[in-house]
């Protein structure tokens, strides 16, 4: 979906900055990247009855991953001009942040509210709590 763009931007960055996180990272999206496959092209697939036009929509879904990393690149080749140790750390702060944001705007504006949609009770916000204190802890482990 739309949430890939920023992924690939935020990959790409974190792979400028240190490799090995960028790897890191990598691995961390592909694994999160299989059920969100699953959930774009099993409803296609219901809807359907065609295999083929589930594969493609989701394939399409990935794209937008290294769509966002090639487009981060021409950004920084624009208008920064050269590899990753000319990027300065500001600018990098700057990037991060803006993809943080994306991320969070696109959690809350679309995410939340068709969860809650679809959900009964406060299932969704239990679910947005229970996330954020996962990635809380697992923040406080990698320090």
């Amino acid at each position: 979906g739309i949430h890939n763009f920023p992924e690939g931007l935020a990959t790409f960055l974190a792979a400028m900055e240190d490799p090995s996180l960028g790897v890191a990272i990598a691995v961390a999206i592909a694994l999160h990247n299989i059920p969100e496959g699953i959930s774009v092209s099993v409803p296609i697939f219901y809807a359907t009855g065609d295999r083929k036009k589930a594969f493609i929509y989701s394939v399409l879904s990935g794209l937008a991953e290294p769509i966002g990393a090639g487009i981060a690149y021409l950004i920084l080749r624009f208008f920064v001009g050269a590899g990753a140790d000319a990027v300065p750390a500001a600018l990098m702060g700057v990037l991060f942040a803006g993809v943080a944001g994306i991320m969070v705007y696109i959690s809350l504006d679309e995410l939340l509210p068709t969860s809650r949609a679809y959900g009964k009770g406060h299932d969704s916000l239990l679910g947005l709590v229970a996330g954020m204190a996962v990635m809380a802890l697992s923040l406080l482990l990698m320090k």
